[in-house]
C-alpha cells in the first residue's frame, strides 16, 4: 500500500469515526472530502485518483476540479471553459458572481449552471477573501433572483488558525459564525436548510468542522504531504 493510499484511508476513517460523534440534530451524512492538490505533481494526483479519490481542490485556473483559490474576474472565461469543473469555492461579491453567470448566459446551452459556494470572511482578516458575514443573505438573494446559471450549493470559510490553538473543547467561532449565516439565509430566503452545505474544515481542523456540521472538508498535507 503506498503513502498517499495508507494517508487516504486514514483521512477517510477520521471522517468517518467524526460523524458518528456528531450531535443528533445533524445529518449524519459522511461529509465530500476534497484533495487539496495543489503545487502537487501530477503523479500524486493520478495515484490519489486511482485510489478512488474524485473531488481534487486547486488554487489554480490552468488544474482544478473545486477551485478553492481567489478568483479574478478577468479570469472566468478560462476558468469555466475547463472541463469537469464541480464548484467554484470563492465567490464572494454581486460583481464576480454576475461575471460567472454572463458566460453562460452567451453559450447554446441556456441550462446549463455551475456550482458554487459564497465564501465569507468569517475571521475578519484583511489578508483573506470572502464577503463580510453581514452581507452574506443579501449575495445570496441576488444569486438566486439574477443569476440562474449559478447553483448556490452553500457557504464557505478558512477558518482563523488561531483557533485551532485554542478552545478545543467548544465550537470554532469561525465555523458557528457560518453556522449562523446558513441560519439566516435559510430562514429568511426559505432555502432547505439539509441541502445547503457547508465547506469548512482543513488539515488542522477538519474533524472540529465535521463536529459542527461540515458538508464538504478540504485536506491537502495529510493526503499528499506538506509542502515541499
Amino acid at each position: 500500500m503506498s503513502t498517499i493510499q495508507k494517508n487516504l484511508k486514514t483521512v477517510q476513517e477520521r471522517i468517518r469515526n467524526a460523524c458518528l460523534k456528531r450531535a443528533v440534530n445533524l445529518s449524519n451524512i459522511e461529509p465530500r472530502l476534497v484533495a487539496v492538490s495543489k503545487t502537487k505533481p501530477i503523479e500524486s494526483i493520478i495515484e490519489a485518483y486511482n485510489c478512488g479519490q474524485r473531488h481534487f481542490g486547486e488554487n489554480y485556473v490552468q488544474e482544478i476540479w473545486h477551485f478553492i483559490g481567489h478568483l479574478q474576474r478577468n479570469k472566468v472565461n478560462k476558468l469555466l471553459s475547463i472541463p469537469n469543473l464541480f464548484a467554484v469555492e470563492t465567490v464572494d461579491s454581486e460583481k464576480l458572481a454576475d461575471a460567472l453567470n454572463n458566460y453562460f448566459s452567451k453559450t447554446e446551452d441556456e441550462n446549463k449552471k455551475i456550482n458554487i459556494f459564497i465564501q465569507v470572511n468569517t475571521s475578519g482578516e484583511e489578508s483573506k477573501s470572502g464577503c463580510k458575514p453581514n452581507e452574506t443573505c443579501n449575495l445570496v438573494k441576488h444569486i438566486i433572483d439574477n443569476c440562474k446559471h449559478l447553483n448556490v450549493m452553500g457557504l464557505m470559510t478558512i477558518g482563523k488558525y488561531d483557533n485551532y490553538l485554542t478552545s478545543q473543547d467548544k465550537i470554532d467561532p469561525d465555523f458557528q459564525c457560518l453556522i449562523d449565516c446558513k441560519d439566516n439565509i435559510c430562514k429568511n430566503l426559505n432555502v432547505t436548510f439539509d441541502q445547503f452545505e457547508l465547506s469548512m474544515g482543513m488539515s488542522a481542523d477538519f474533524e472540529r468542522a465535521i463536529l459542527a456540521g461540515s458538508s464538504n472538508v478540504r485536506v491537502g498535507s495529510l493526503i499528499f504531504g506538506g509542502r515541499s
